[in-house]
């Protein structure tokens, strides 16, 4: 469901990215006063206030299907929190590049339920990650000081808590985590900053498992990446 939930957010932000340039089209000037004057800046800064919906993506391997010990294997998503700040640079009217390092807490679960008992064991992930997101964000045309947005970029994140070493988990997982993300939102402007929500979809392109073939929950797995829905909220100025 979360994998099918990740498509659905792609698509949806890219459906309204096409509709908002069409509604946003047609710019008045003379409703557009507080835009005015940040428009004049090339760069500002901010900060990003959020919760995230955290899970994983995985795939079984070939020894999953003739293992006699776990017959289920199934993530599970949990919330957490997320701070940045924010780096916004101008890229003419409609262009912005985005740099915004912060920290992000998330809560992730893996369950394993045994062939002979029925019973379901949990690798409870709790990581915190240190991350560096680059973003580029395209802007539709102002009107009455509110505007539409998308943004798309690729994000490093280091797990900074150690949880890949805990002793507690059945399994390990890297400390190190790079993703890519898609994001939709809409800037309204005011006198003295700029306040945006906005909603992200990322998803991890490295595996994060630490493969170990003494430990069966490890073999029956050949990939785990992350996947991280977020909603924000940013002020800037």
């Amino acid at each position: 469901m979360h994998h099918l939930f990740g498509k659905k957010i792609i698509l949806t932000v890219f459906g309204l990215a096409l509709a908002s340039t069409l509604l946003f089209g047609q710019s008045n000037s003379v409703d557009n006063y507080n835009y005015k004057g940040f428009q004049k800046k090339a760069y500002y800064f901010g900060l990003n206030l959020g919760m995230n919906n955290s899970g994983y993506r995985l795939n079984q391997s070939r020894f999953f299907i003739g293992n006699d010990e776990i017959r289920v294997v199934e993530p599970s998503s949990g919330i957490g929190l997320e701070l940045h700040m924010i780096a916004n640079l101008k890229l003419g009217d409609n262009f912005d590049f985005r740099f915004l390092p912060g920290f992000s807490f998330a809560s992730r679960q893996l369950e394993f339920t045994s062939v002979e008992t029925g019973i379901t064991e949990i690798n409870s992930a709790e990581p915190v990650y240190f991350e560096l997101p680059f973003q580029v964000r395209y802007k539709s045309k102002p009107y009455k000081d509110k505007r539409v947005f998308v943004t798309a970029g690729l994000k490093y994140g280091y797990d900074v808590a150690g949880n890949s070493e805990s002793k507690q988990s059945i399994l390990k997982f890297s400390s190190h985590d790079f993703q890519w993300e898609v994001g939709l939102g809409m800037q309204f402007f005011y006198p003295f900053f700029i306040f945006s929500p906005e909603i992200k979809f990322s998803r991890g392109i490295t595996n994060n498992l630490i493969y170990d073939n003494q430990l069966v929950p490890a073999k029956v797995l050949e990939n785990v990446f992350s996947e991280v829905i977020s909603i924000s909220f940013s002020f800037e100025g």
